[in-house]
């Protein structure tokens, strides 16, 4: 029998040059993900579990190093905006990192994973709403693939456990490791910008 495999952005072969097509997919591969989790038990539901935790983390790794910069330089009440989506992520961080430390199989769960589901879907919508359709129609089609190649980036150097309180690279120095591997990200995504 083969391994359960849930798509990802990408596997699809599309070219990845639209960052919005690219984080719109992303949602859909967390929401794939998610029903992996929760349709499956023992190893299987851990490793699907792993793999969520893996995605969450690159692709908010690459909407805070990408995203949130363009939207509060560039849309109208972006500070705001980005302010908004932070906080969501954190809530959401400290879900996941709780659930981190659970084994798959205890009782407790499944209603987080179903409670952090639910935030995840919310701030997936939000972000949708209030940065991605704003951004597609406030930038060109080249900055538009250059944010993408930044978000691939990303995927290549992105932790592969999510932690409250990274929501800003100011907030990355105390972490030690992982403070390095996040400013990797960031140098990384800063080149694949043109910005070093």
């Amino acid at each position: 029998m083969s391994e359960p495999h849930t798509p990802q952005a990408g596997d699809d072969r599309a070219k990845d040059d639209d960052v919005v097509a690219l984080l719109t997919r992303q949602h859909g591969d967390i929401r794939n993900l998610f029903d992996e989790v929760e349709a499956t038990e023992g190893e299987e539901r851990r490793d699907a579990f792993r793999r969520l935790v893996r995605l969450l983390a690159v692709h908010e790794t690459a909407e805070e190093e990408v995203v949130h910069p363009f939207a509060r330089r560039g849309l109208p009440g972006g500070e705001q905006v980005v302010e908004d989506r932070l906080a969501e992520e954190h809530a959401a961080k400290e879900t996941l990192a709780a659930l981190d430390e659970m084994d798959t199989g205890d009782p407790q769960f499944m209603p987080q994973l179903l409670k952090l589901r639910k935030a995840v879907q919310e701030h997936a919508r939000a972000e949708e709403r209030y940065e991605f359709t704003h951004i597609r129609r406030s930038t060109d089609a080249t900055s538009l693939a250059t944010m993408a190649k930044a978000v691939k980036a990303a995927e290549a150097m992105a932790p592969t456990r999510p932690h409250p309180g990274v929501e800003s690279g100011a907030k990355n120095v105390a972490l030690g490791p992982v403070a390095a591997l996040m400013d990797r990200t960031k140098d990384t995504v800063r080149r694949a910008m043109g910005k070093d």
